[in-house]
């Protein structure tokens, strides 16, 4: 019989999503058998205040104050290996206390949903350090440079186009595994969208339309609010404005002005079950994060996308409009006619919500980790500078 395995799932707190995910993979580990020790560790936890500043909350203040710089840098950077060496002798510098944690622990099995953490693993590996197999997943419908690594035993991806990306990179197809980007498990069982409106005090004979600001509350929902009052359908809008004060007093300003129409408006500040509130929902208005799209999709759940970050939010959001799951509205003010039309086409609408299932992995945790505990023992695949260069030059010539 096989000893259980000691499983290390990292992440990093920039941003919300990677930590969804890694949690999501802890919920099914701690409930897989052949999994013994699980640690879901944040890797920022680790290194000194400055190093963690830079990365959370440099990241937030660009997506509020300059999101165009941003989407220049994401572009600019994706390139392989373009940063790759002023990346990997910040991160060592600055993550020693992590590398003792890892070094202490030896987990045969390593799982990174941020780029960062997977950087220190592939330089233990390549160094003899560790033993632990890297794998690598990936929080976005798309793939950019900084997620590549050094030796890695195998990636996780979210969509084939995605595999075949990192296949004509020279990455070979057999380490690449389409599994979906991981989401709280309780998204595939939401299935009775009667019963869960039942228990939320939703009503059962309109159109439940959800709205997110964001766990982090940064989204201009106040906006979304004043353009919906122009509905000219009956209508239930649940607004959730996540964990900042002033992103609900906004919404709630907005509509002490009187709610009009036949609109009627339910905010919430930040809620647990969100599995809950989409799979009672029948749209959802939201930026198009690569967690919050996945789970949307695992709800079967067609989107509305305003405002998308540039880089990978218009990235996320490219392919949810190719597949056919969602559409776009790049003028906030109308966005409650966009919103009017489609539920004045109830076929689009369904035509929307069935290629949203069809997108849609709910499982996703779970093949990642019966894959992993399934794969047999094999070398991490290094990449050299040989390779390294003719990766950069592919791309280069695209």
């Amino acid at each position: 019989m096989k000893s259980p395995k000691k499983v290390l799932i990292l992440s990093a707190s920039a941003g919300t999503g990677h930590l969804r995910a890694a949690s999501a993979l802890e919920q099914i580990c701690r409930n897989t058998p052949g999994v013994g020790e699980v640690a879901n560790v944040d890797a920022l936890a680790f290194t000194n205040k400055l190093f963690r500043d830079f990365y959370s909350k440099l990241y937030l203040t660009l997506v509020e104050d300059a999101p165009t710089l941003l989407g220049w840098w994401y572009d600019k950077s994706d390139e392989p290996w373009k940063t790759d060496r002023m990346r990997l002798l910040l991160d060592r510098l600055n993550t020693r206390p992590l590398v003792r944690l890892i070094s202490r622990m030896q987990p045969e099995i390593t799982i990174c949903t941020h780029f960062m953490p997977a950087e220190i693993i592939s330089h233990l590996i390549t160094k003899k350090v560790i033993q632990a197999k890297l794998s690598i997943v990936v929080t976005d419908f798309d793939f950019h440079a900084m997620w590549l690594s050094r030796a890695f035993h195998r990636y996780f991806v979210a969509l084939d186009e995605t595999k075949a990306y990192l296949t004509a990179l020279g990455l070979p197809a057999e380490r690449v595994t389409v599994s979906g980007i991981p989401v709280d498990p309780a998204f595939g069982r939401q299935k009775d969208k009667t019963s869960l409106r039942r228990k939320l005090g939703l009503p059962l004979d309109r159109p439940v339309i959800l709205v997110t600001a964001g766990a982090l509350g940064v989204n201009p929902a106040e906006q979304v609010v004043k353009s919906l009052r122009q509905l000219p359908h009956r209508a239930q809008v649940v607004v959730i404005c996540g964990k900042r004060p002033e992103a609900k007093e906004r919404v709630e300003q907005e509509l002490s002005r009187g709610n009009g129409g036949k609109v009627d408006f339910k905010v919430m500040g930040y809620v647990d079950d969100i599995p809950g509130w989409m799979g009672a929902a029948d749209l959802l208005i939201s930026k198009p994060g690569g967690m919050t799209s996945a789970e949307a999709m695992a709800s079967s759940l067609p989107m509305v996308i305003y405002a998308p970050i540039p880089g990978q939010e218009e990235r996320n959001s490219d392919q949810l409009l190719e597949k056919g799951a969602a559409i776009k509205c790049n003028e906030i003010t109308i966005l409650g006619y966009k919103v009017g039309q489609l539920l004045g086409t109830p076929k689009r609408l369904e035509q929307m919500r069935d290629a949203a299932r069809k997108m849609g992995r709910p499982h996703a945790a779970e093949m990642v980790v019966r894959t992993l505990l399934a794969e047999p023992k094999n070398e991490a695949i290094e990449v050299n500078s040989e390779q390294q260069e003719e990766m950069a030059e592919h791309v280069r010539k695209r």
